[in-house]
């Protein structure tokens, strides 16, 4: 399943919007630990059939800031998401961002 890169608060909502579970991947490129985060997600999405989206802090902060804004949840950069119907059913940050970590949050 593609993932996508959200620019905009309009693609955000469309995304959160979406029917059954999605990760949603907050992600800084200059970050050496949200580096590792990303290949962590990436990996899993090999494993995972599961609707994916990346936020871009620097690149797209306000579609980032509007992550926080909407769910109340503070912005940690690199962050995950897992969204089910609209609603954000887990989320970790930073080193806790793992293929396992993942896998055991979709069985969920």
């Amino acid at each position: 399943m593609a993932q996508v890169q959200l620019h905009s608060t309009e693609e955000l909502e469309q995304f959160i919007a979406g029917e059954g579970k999605r990760l949603l991947f907050k992600h800084s490129t200059i970050c050496p630990i949200s580096t590792a985060a990303y290949e962590e997600f990436q990996a899993s999405l090999q494993q995972q059939d599961v609707p994916s989206a990346v936020i871009l802090v620097r690149e797209d902060r306000p579609v980032s800031n509007a992550v926080e804004e909407r769910f109340g949840i503070k912005h940690e950069s690199p962050q995950i998401f897992l969204l089910e119907d609209g609603q954000v059913k887990w989320h970790t940050s930073h080193w806790k961002i793992t293929q396992d970590s993942i896998a055991q949050a979709l069985k969920g």
